[in-house]
C-alpha cells in the first residue's frame, strides 16, 4: 500500500483523523457500554486497536453528560441519508 503524496505507507507513522464533535461523543458513549472481552476478535491486534480508538476519544469526550448524547445522537440523525 502507498501514500500518493509521500510514497510507500509508514506504518510507524501516526495518523489524525479529524471526527465533528458529534460522532466523537456518540463513538466515547457507545465504546463505554462495550465490553471489549465479549467482542469477536480474530486477533489481540484489533482489541489493542479498538483500545486505543477509545483513549483517544476519551480524551476529548470525558466529561460529556447524557444530555449531550443525546444532542449529538439528533446532530448525526439529522446527516444521515435515507436511514
Amino acid at each position: 500500500m502507498t501514500d500518493d503524496a509521500t510514497g510507500p505507507l509508514d506504518l510507524d507513522s501516526h495518523v489524525d483523523i479529524t471526527l465533528w464533535a458529534p460522532d466523537v461523543v456518540v463513538l466515547f458513549h457507545w465504546l463505554m457500554e462495550l465490553d471489549f472481552d465479549q467482542l469477536p476478535f480474530s486477533h489481540k491486534a484489533e482489541k489493542q486497536a479498538l483500545n486505543d480508538l477509545f483513549t483517544q476519544v476519551d480524551h476529548w469526550a470525558l466529561g460529556t453528560t447524557d444530555s449531550d448524547l443525546e444532542q449529538a445522537r439528533e446532530m448525526l440523525a439529522r446527516t444521515m441519508d435515507g436511514e
